[in-house]
């Protein structure tokens, strides 16, 4: 038995759509409206989020396959499925194409089996939900700083506006989203601000957590 080219047409994501479509329908006087004005603002995007996922990930599974990887085997791995479902979910909530690659290769990773710890990868995909694009960059630049030229001593904040200068005059932003990464134990350094001289500004800022987080999430 292979991946089948012919991919299921719905899921939990259309499911959710259809209740949310039924609650505005039975809304009296505007509720019939509303439900066609939502169905038309909302579900084209919505399924091509959704079947471009499909895509993906079934593209990429395919190549497990040839690898000798078989299918039976992964709808025998009830943990796959659930990492399978919770990432379709998240995927369905965001348009981000970073987070996005980040769930199709977790889902992967899954399924070749290196993360056996089921409950990480429940709380990995979690903080996947939860962060934005600018969580994961700031956590794979801090996993291997590259070097600033010409700067002898700075905070971790001189790094991070060199390698993004966007994000310069950003600091309440950037500063929320490395609190973010403490809290859950990804970096080892609460603030971005402290001088540090020398070598120390290339120092690797992520925790074995945080490394392991990344390893789940990037393409091996």
């Amino acid at each position: 038995m292979t991946i089948s080219d012919d991919l299921p047409k719905r899921s939990k994501g259309d499911l959710a759509y259809s209740v949310l479509k039924t609650g505005i329908a039975s809304v009296p006087i505007a509720g019939n409206a509303a439900a066609e004005f939502f169905q038309l603002l909302v579900q084209p995007p919505l399924e091509r989020r959704r079947d471009e996922w499909m895509r993906d990930v079934s593209d990429r599974l395919r190549k497990l396959e040839e690898e000798g990887l078989t299918i039976e085997k992964l709808q025998n791995n009830q943990q796959f499925v659930s990492t399978v479902m919770q990432a379709s979910q998240i995927s369905m909530r965001t348009h981000q194409q970073e987070k996005r690659e980040a769930l199709r290769n977790a889902v992967i990773n899954s399924a070749r089996a290196i993360f056996p710890d089921e409950n990480m990868q429940q709380m990995f995909l979690n903080f996947v939900d939860d962060f934005t694009e600018w969580h994961i960059r700031l956590l794979k630049l801090f996993n291997a700083p590259p070097p600033v030229p010409g700067l002898s001593g700075g905070g971790l904040s001189t790094v991070l506006e060199h390698q993004y200068p966007q994000l310069q005059g950003q600091r309440e932003f950037y500063d929320q989203v490395w609190r973010d990464l403490y809290v859950r134990g990804l970096v080892v350094t609460e603030h971005m601000h402290a001088t540090i001289m020398g070598r120390g500004l290339t120092q690797q800022q992520t925790t074995p957590m945080g490394v392991s987080f990344l390893s789940f999430i990037s393409e091996s």
